[in-house]
């Protein structure tokens, strides 16, 4: 058995080439910015998986796959097996750099940007994207010399919330600095957002090299990230890609991509349903519930297939608006 390594990721990566070449044709026209949000997730196992380890964050042996998602669409770009470990920084940077090739050999001048908690706020990912035009928006783990910097504007906040008549209110100031870890060849830009609430003062970080605004970045930058989260959900709650339970890590990325391509399938119709309708922002379970698993009667003859409906079934006239829409697509 292969023990698990840095370049087991990347192994695994090489397995989904048709994603990227899936995920730029569904554009008809080159987008302008791109923006990868990534992140992992926990696939518990419960038998003698490849790369399965014990991870004590989530108490379970387990396998942790890395999903990048396009922020601004929510479509998939990549589902990536890996070991049941946080990623280290080799190993981000090495994902980000397989990934955002093949975009940029079907994009050459794409703007992309990468978002992605603490996790991936490494040193090493950083320096790749400094050194290949990436933008980036990643989070910075809290430590004593951060909080020193913006102890004053904790202090502040705290007492403008005394003023407010609102005691359930929250006070939020944003600040901006030049920080190096030890570990960093340079200082890069820190992002802070310090709030003060019932609770106490919170401080959080992000590390960028973007231009704006500190608030503007962090607000509507930096906290849009969370929407991957629920992309995640739809990914492996909704259509059960936690089920990867072949021995073998080829088989089980397999997996990850039927289910990727599952994912691609209620995307799409997602899209396609009228705005007007309760498809057109319905979780995949609700999809699945009201749209795929109807019965019915289908009857194809020369001209035409007519599709026989229950006569309860609740949504019959977003189902011929869809099925028009569906009809009129290119082949």
């Amino acid at each position: 058995m292969r023990q698990p390594g840095e370049s087991s990721s990347a192994r695994s990566e090489e397995y989904s080439p048709g994603t990227y070449n899936l995920f730029c044709d569904s554009f008809a026209q080159v987008p302008r910015r791109v923006v990868l949000d990534i992140d992992d997730t926990e696939d518990e196992v419960h038998g003698s998986q490849q790369l399965s380890l014990f991870h004590a964050k989530h108490d379970s042996h387990c396998l942790l796959p890395i999903h990048i998602y396009d922020g601004l669409t929510g479509k998939p770009v990549a589902v990536i097996l890996r070991p049941g470990k946080t990623p280290s920084g080799a190993e981000v940077a090495l994902v980000l750099r397989h990934v955002i090739r093949r975009l940029r050999r079907r994009w050459p001048r794409v703007e992309v940007v990468v978002r992605g908690d603490s996790h991936y706020g490494r040193h090493e990912a950083m320096s790749w994207c400094e050194a290949n035009g990436v933008g980036y928006l990643l989070g910075l783990g809290t430590n004593a010399v951060l909080k020193a910097r913006v102890s004053g504007l904790g202090e502040d906040a705290a007492l403008a919330r005394l003023d407010l008549m609102d005691k359930a209110a929250k006070v939020r100031h944003h600040a901006e600095f030049r920080y190096g870890a030890k570990s960093w060849s340079c200082e890069r830009r820190v992002i802070a957002r310090v709030e003060a609430s019932a609770q106490g003062v919170d401080c959080r970080f992000v590390v960028t090299n973007l231009a704006g605004m500190p608030e503007a970045l962090y607000e509507r930058g930096y906290c849009q990230r969370g929407s991957a989260e629920n992309l995640i959900k739809d990914h492996k709650r909704h259509l059960a890609s936690d089920r990867t339970s072949c021995t073998a890590a080829t088989a089980n990325q397999f997996r990850l991509l039927v289910h990727t391509a599952a994912y691609w399938l209620l995307h799409t119709l997602r899209g396609l349903a009228p705005k007007t309708s309760f498809w057109h922002k319905a979780q995949f379970d609700i999809l699945r519930a009201h749209l795929i698993k109807v019965a019915g009667r289908v009857r194809e003859t020369a001209a035409r297939v007519e599709v026989a409906l229950p006569s309860n079934f609740a949504h019959p006239d977003s189902l011929r608006r869809l099925s028009g829409r569906i009809a009129r697509l290119p082949p």
